[in-house]
């Protein structure tokens, strides 16, 4: 089973503040899965990095894959949007990490639940 990332998880992750989440990740690490994350993700997450953090970030990023953000990627996050961001105020980065966890056939790992509607979206 493929993992892929929100940027909540990974936030979590790297502040190794709740236990819940960080037994989960620990328990990942023992799995034939594949984590995964967006560049959208890694884009966020070093928006808001500070420098003393830099290091940190660059290591949690480096065993794990980014998937790139392919035309069908740009294809299914584009009908996202349109069945959603009215009804959700769905917005683009939050449309294209689903279709990328879609597209890859992989679970959807946020604490933001409420912001993926889609059926066709698997959240772990």
């Amino acid at each position: 089973m493929n993992i892929f990332l929100d940027s909540d998880i990974v936030i979590e992750v790297l502040r190794s503040r709740d236990q819940a989440i960080l037994s989960e990740w620990d328990a990942l690490a023992n799995t034939d899965g594949e984590i995964l994350f967006s560049p959208i993700t890694a884009a966020e997450i070093w928006a808001g990095a500070r420098p003393h953090e830099y290091a940190d970030i660059s290591n949690f990023f480096l065993p794990l894959t980014c998937l790139p953000i392919s035309h069908e990627v740009g294809e299914t996050a584009g009908q996202f949007m349109r069945r959603y961001r009215k009804s959700h105020s769905l917005e683009v980065p939050d449309a294209i990490i689903a279709a990328s966890a879609v597209v890859t056939e992989g679970r959807l790992w946020t604490l933001n639940r409420k912001h993926f509607p889609m059926p066709e979206l698997s959240l772990y």
